[in-house]
C-alpha cells in the first residue's frame, strides 16, 4: 500500500517526460524507443534495433504505396476497360497524395486516423471474403487445385518465403505498441493495444486467407484482389470489386501515413531545432522538405520494383523475424541476467539461435525470389 504513491508519481514523471518529447520538437517517444535508448540493455542495442525498426516501417510505407497504386489501376480498368495507363503512373499519383498526408505532425495526431484504419480494415476484409465466396461458387473461378507446385528446391525456399511473409503479417503490433505507450502507464496500454491489434489481425487475415485459398487454390496471386480481375475484366460483381478496392485504397492511405511517422521522427531529430516551436518557420521548412523527400524515395522504389509479395518477404526476413523473436530473447538475458543453470536462460538462448538461423535462411530465400522475379519483370513493370 505504501508503495502505490511512489509508483504513481514515477508514472506521472515518466508521462511528463514522454509528453515533452525528449530531444525532438513537439513529438512523443514510444516505449520501445525509450527501452533501446535508456535501458540497462546492451549498448549496441540502439545501433541494431533502431535501424531495423526504421527499415521495417519504411518498407511498409513502400508496400502501401505500391498496393495503393495497384488498387487505383484496378479502379481505372473497371471504369475504362482496356485502358493503357501504366502502374507506375498510379503509384506516382498516390505518392503525391501521401506527401500531403505525411505533413500530419505526430503520432498523437494520428489517433483518429488509426480508428478509421481499423474500420476500413474490417470493411475491406469482409468484402474480400464475400468476393471469394462468390468467385468460389462461380463458373468463372479457376479449377480448384490445392497441390503445391514447383520442384523440391522451390518448395523448400517457398516455405521460408512464406514464414517471412507470415512474420510480416503478424508483426503489425509494432505501431500499436508505439501509439499505445506514448504516456504512462505503459504496461496496461501496450497490452490492450496489442490485444486489439491481434484480435483484428487474426480475424481478418485468417478469414481472407482461408476463403481466398478455397476459391482459387494454388492460382492465388500476390494479392487476393488481383484474382478478382482476369485480363482486365472483373470476375465478381463490379460494384463489389469497386467497393473493396476503394476500402483498400483508403486503408492504405491511413496505414502508410502511420508507418511513415518513425521515419519522420528520425529526420526531424536530425534537422529540427529543439529550442524553437514545432510550428516555427525554422522547423516547418525542414519538416516539409524531409517528409516530402522520404515519400518521394518510397514512391520511386515502389514504382521501380512492383513485387508486393517479394517485398513482404524481404521485410519479414530482415526485419520482423529478428525484431519480434530473436532480439527480445537476447535483450532479456542481457538485461535481467537469469541464472545460466535455469530454464529461462537456455529457453531464451534457444529461441534466439533458432529464429536467427530462420531469419538468415528466410533472407536468402527472399533475395533469391526477387532475383528470380527480376528475370521475368523489369524496372517500372506494369504488373
Amino acid at each position: 500500500m505504501g508503495m502505490e504513491p511512489v509508483a504513481a508519481s514515477r508514472e506521472d514523471e515518466e508521462a511528463k517526460k514522454m509528453e515533452a518529447g525528449g530531444d525532438t520538437v513537439g513529438q512523443k517517444l514510444d516505449a520501445g524507443a525509450l527501452f533501446v535508448l535508456q535501458s540497462k540493455g546492451p549498448g549496441w542495442g540502439k545501433y541494431y534495433i533502431g535501424p531495423i525498426q526504421f527499415l521495417v516501417c519504411f518498407g511498409a510505407v513502400i508496400a502501401c504505396i505500391l498496393l495503393a497504386g495497384q488498387s487505383m489501376k484496378a479502379i481505372y480498368l473497371l471504369a475504362n476497360p482496356g485502358g493503357t495507363i501504366k502502374l507506375y503512373v498510379f503509384v506516382a499519383i498516390f505518392g503525391v497524395f501521401m506527401v500531403i498526408l505525411a505533413q500530419l505532425p505526430s503520432f498523437h495526431s494520428l489517433r483518429h486516423v488509426n480508428l478509421i484504419s481499423l474500420l476500413l480494415c474490417l470493411a475491406y476484409s469482409f468484402c474480400a471474403v464475400a468476393g471469394s465466396v462468390y468467385l468460389g461458387n462461380s463458373d468463372k473461378a479457376p479449377p480448384k487445385d490445392y497441390s503445391i507446385t514447383g520442384d523440391a528446391q522451390n518448395r523448400v525456399f517457398g516455405v521460408f518465403n512464406a514464414i517471412a511473409i507470415i512474420a510480416t503479417t503478424f508483426g503489425n503490433g509494432i505501431i500499436p505498441e508505439i501509439q499505445a505507450t506514448v504516456a504512462a502507464p505503459v504496461t496496461g496500454k501496450m497490452f490492450r493495444g496489442l490485444c486489439l491489434c491481434y484480435a483484428v489481425v487474426v480475424t481478418t487475415f485468417f478469414s481472407v486467407a482461408i476463403s481466398g485459398y478455397w476459391a482459387v487454390g494454388n492460382q492465388a496471386q500476390g494479392t487476393l484482389l488481383s484474382n478478382f480481375m482476369v485480363d482486365g475484366a472483373a470476375v465478381i460483381p463490379e460494384w463489389l470489386l469497386l467497393v473493396t478496392q476503394l476500402f483498400t485504397l483508403l486503408q492504405l492511405s491511413a496505414m502508410g501515413v502511420v508507418y511513415l511517422q518513425p521515419t519522420n521522427e528520425v529526420l526531424e531529430g536530425l534537422f529540427s531545432d529543439a529550442k524553437q516551436g514545432q510550428y516555427a518557420a525554422r522547423n516547418v521548412a525542414p519538416r516539409l522538405a524531409s517528409r516530402t523527400a522520404a515519400v518521394a524515395l518510397a514512391t520511386t522504389v515502389a514504382a521501380m520494383v512492383p513485387f508486393f509479395g517479394d517485398m513482404n518477404s524481404l521485410i519479414g526476413a530482415f526485419g520482423f523475424l529478428p525484431l519480434d523473436f530473436a532480439v527480445p530473447a537476447v535483450f532479456y538475458n542481457v538485461t535481467f541476467k537469469p541464472s545460466k543453470k535455469g530454464v529461462v536462460f537456455w529457453l531464451n538462448t534457444a529461441i534466439a539461435v533458432v529464429f536467427s538461423a530462420l531469419a538468415v535462411t528466410a533472407s536468402v530465400a527472399a533475395v533469391r525470389q526477387i532475383a528470380l522475379d527480376a528475370k521475368t519483370y523489369k524496372l517500372f513493370a506494369n504488373v
